[in-house]
């Protein structure tokens, strides 16, 4: 019976319309904290600016491309807000943009550094792998939203340390260390690229949805009008899938930057230069800046525009240009 008492007591105090004075400043204070978390996330969405990417002085092969893997995903740590793919506050209800777009760059990194571990940094198939990249390799493939125990940013900087420590081996050129800047080598990571850019493409014109065949099985001719299926993008996984190919297209700038400079011999005698430039002009322009506050799904001739339609469009012309390059890396 105290207890009850007690509580209503409280209860009554609580209500008291002298006491309006608490609850006014305790609204007060909750619309001020998310005030300033909503403009922490307007500037924590800002999206990192493409750089230029230059040889070193006395710069030996492979470390242009291996400082711009750092580089990358040192800016995808240490960009404003930082890491926000495992962020448990608030504004990770609303900010799903950023994360987005760290997840494309995240794929970039794991696609490139696979490739070295696996064929850049050995001269032959029978050849040991290189025991920093083996460490660099499985740590960016860590899980992107673990928080705690261990966090994500953690494991990546370990990449990072392991990345370092690779480009300092190759500096010392005491054969502790190699990058083998072939032909073959490039065509193994722009095959991974062909890839990621023909799925985002696909992922990105989806956003209209359209009746497709299933491509996945040999249907016989009379039966195709049965294996049609409406496929679209959920409306709210649209600017998930924008963000995430912008993020990409970024990334992918920046490390052909690099790889045009590491592998400029092999451009140069497979007459490929021009090509390659080209793929990187149309991956560039996914990186216009975007005016419009949010991103516009209006249908493919109608009077709003289609943000995703027009990124589909610069990967697919990304895309075609990367597969003249590659026959020409193997034929030219």
């Amino acid at each position: 019976m105290k207890d009850d008492k007690f509580g209503q007591k409280v209860g009554d105090t609580l209500l008291d319309p002298k006491n309006n004075r608490i609850w006014k400043g305790l609204l007060a204070l909750v619309l001020i904290l998310l005030l300033v978390d909503v403009i922490l996330g307007w500037y924590w969405s800002w999206e990192p600016e493409l750089t230029e990417v230059r040889r070193a002085d006395g710069a030996v092969a492979g470390e242009t491309i291996t400082r711009e893997v750092i580089h990358v995903a040192s800016t995808l740590l240490d960009k404003p807000g930082g890491y926000l793919s495992n962020d448990i506050l608030p504004h990770r209800l609303w900010l799903d943009n950023m994360p987005s777009w760290e997840y494309g760059v995240l794929v970039q990194i794991r696609d490139v550094t696979r490739v070295m571990r696996r064929d850049m940094s050995r001269s032959q198939s029978q050849s040991q792998e290189n025991p920093f990249l083996a460490v660099a390799e499985p740590q960016f493939n860590f899980d992107a939203e673990s928080w705690a125990m261990p966090a994500t940013e953690s494991e990546y900087r370990r990449g990072i340390r392991a990345l370092q420590s690779y480009l300092d081996a190759l500096r010392r050129e005491d054969g502790s260390a190699h990058f083998y800047t072939r032909a073959d080598n490039l065509n193994y990571w722009l095959n991974e690229v062909q890839n990621r850019l023909g799925s985002l493409s696909l992922s990105l014109s989806q956003s209209v949805g359209r009746s497709q065949l299933n491509t996945d099985e040999d249907t016989p001719v009379g039966e195709l009008d049965e294996q049609e299926t409406y496929v679209q993008t959920p409306w709210m996984e649209i600017d998930n899938v924008f963000y995430e190919a912008r993020g990409a297209s970024w990334a992918l700038v920046q490390l052909m930057r690099a790889v045009e400079v590491d592998f400029a011999d092999v451009l140069r005698r497979k007459n490929a230069t021009v090509s390659f430039r080209q793929m990187v002009r149309e991956l560039e322009a996914t990186q216009q800046t975007l005016w419009s506050p949010v991103i516009l799904n209006g249908s493919g001739f109608g009077v709003f525009a289609n943000h995703s339609l027009v990124m589909a469009n610069y990967l697919s012309r990304a895309n075609a240009a990367l597969i003249d390059l590659r026959k020409l890396l193997q034929e030219g």
